[in-house]
């Protein structure tokens, strides 16, 4: 499957900003399950500093600054993703029980080397991180799915299934600086706070949890045109099973991600990955608009 996404964020400020230095995580990343063919960002002004770069994460991070006098900022990016296909969780996968990959991960020592490194790699995801805080609350809402003995697998897939019936979709209740505890009192939020609860939940019991960004396709209705432009930015998360790798989950459609899922970038949570974000001096007060198109183009 191939796609062709067209991210456009608009910035319009009262005064004039003299001068911008922004950071974007908006070109896909590539791994087994998806290749970025093509990327390229058109920004207005036009920057007189850009360059790209590798996170700490393994993101593809994009520096510019823009020096001259401006009152509206564009920054597009578009890009062309192809998805692979890749083999569903397989039943051995699904047998491994969530304590068992717990003690997997407080072990200082694996059988080998390769795996040795990709469960350092995860322990880090054990630990909190700026916007998932581990609380007790937390840890009663998710210990209905920690069964004894029950497969990892089963604990995510139950976990995911009842944050997708227990929470009600609500793009007008939180915002970035929501914190986790009034999404799990309220039993509201959107993908981004679905994804940080599932991770509390997980992290609250010893294993790794990593949050991911990026697109979904949304299709029209039946019957009806597609629009242009009325995508939006996703959020999900991941779990690490050791000798298998990262599996994903999507607690807002209740679904795991295959085709129709688009990985920007992923990082403990939305700090690590924030699409854009930058220091303006000057501006006065502004507005944002943001626009996504998730083209399927095979």
């Amino acid at each position: 499957m191939k796609y062709r996404i067209t991210h456009t964020t608009v910035y319009n400020y009262s005064q004039a900003v003299g001068l911008c230095q922004n950071e974007a995580r908006l070109q896909p990343r590539d791994f087994w399950r998806q290749r970025c063919e093509s990327s390229r960002f058109e920004i207005t002004p036009s920057p007189t500093d850009y360059r790209e770069l590798i996170d700490f994460f393994g993101n593809r991070t994009a520096y510019f600054a823009i020096q001259q006098a401006h009152k509206q900022l564009v920054v597009t990016a578009i890009s062309e993703v192809t998805i692979l296909p890749g083999e569903r969780i397989g039943d051995t996968v699904k047998q491994m029980a969530w304590e068992q990959v717990r003690g997997l991960l407080q072990e200082n020592a694996s059988q080998n080397q390769q795996q040795m490194l990709e469960v350092l790699d995860a322990k880090q995801y054990v630990l909190d991180s700026p916007m998932v805080t581990t609380t007790q609350e937390l840890a009663d809402y998710a210990r209905a799915s920690f069964l004894p003995g029950r497969p990892l697998v089963d604990v995510v897939s139950d976990l995911m299934q009842r944050i997708y019936t227990d929470f009600t979709y609500d793009p007008a209740f939180t915002t970035i600086a929501t914190p986790l505890s009034t999404v799990l009192a309220h039993r509201r939020g959107v993908c981004q706070d679905f994804a940080h609860l599932a991770i509390g939940c997980l992290r609250s019991f010893g294993l790794s949890a990593r949050y991911i960004s990026g697109y979904i396709e949304t299709l029209p209705e039946s019957g009806k045109p597609r629009l242009i432009g009325a995508d939006a930015s996703h959020a999900w998360f991941a779990v690490y099973l050791p000798g298998t790798g990262w599996l994903d989950f999507d607690p807002t459609n209740n679904k795991l991600p295959y085709d129709q899922h688009i990985t920007l970038a992923w990082g403990r949570d939305y700090a690590d990955v924030t699409p854009l974000k930058g220091i303006a001096f000057g501006g006065g007060q502004h507005t944002l608009s943001v626009s996504v198109d998730v083209l399927r183009l095979e």
